[in-house]
């Protein structure tokens, strides 16, 4: 692990670790594997009062020299196949200067160590095909979805309400 590389979880109510998530999410949004264009304003300024408003959400920051520049977000859920609680990542993003570094890997061992301390039985997320970071994903174990190999793998549908 890289010296300059740490993490901590994220205070919703802190100021400045709210203005970070936000310039972080948008950030990975403006990104053409977050979509390429630019959060709403009025998104932005509810996130972070949304996301304190949710007992079941975490989000860690990936610091280099004591300055956010990595971000997860997730989610606690339930399993109803093992009764337990699992861990849903939504977001995960690293500031383009600082990749390669190290701060995704961090950030992942932290939502593992939280996970295991809440006693989940996995941690699940989704990744564009096409994103190179799904390899770091892989390296880190995570593999698709299976039941039976007979059905395939898991595919991450949506249906927009808004």
């Amino acid at each position: 692990m890289n010296a300059d590389v740490t993490v901590r979880r994220v205070d919703y109510l802190n100021p400045g670790d709210a203005s970070a998530l936000v310039t972080l999410i948008n950030g990975y949004a403006m990104d053409p594997m977050g979509g390429g264009e630019a959060l709403r304003p009025d998104v932005l300024e509810k996130l972070v009062p949304e996301l304190a408003k949710r007992p079941n959400a975490l989000s860690v920051f990936g610091l280099w020299q004591g300055q956010p520049v990595g971000l997860i977000n997730a989610f606690e859920g339930f399993s109803s196949f093992a009764a337990e609680p699992l861990i849903y990542i939504h977001d995960v993003t690293v500031d383009p200067a600082y990749r390669g570094r190290g701060v995704a890997v961090a950030m992942l061992q932290e939502i593992e160590r939280i996970a295991l301390e809440r006693g989940a039985c996995k941690i699940t997320l989704e990744v564009l095909s096409r994103n190179p970071a799904a390899k770091v994903y892989e390296r880190f174990g995570f593999k698709l979805y299976q039941l039976d190999p007979a059905a395939g793998t898991g595919q991450f549908m949506q249906k927009k309400l808004k």
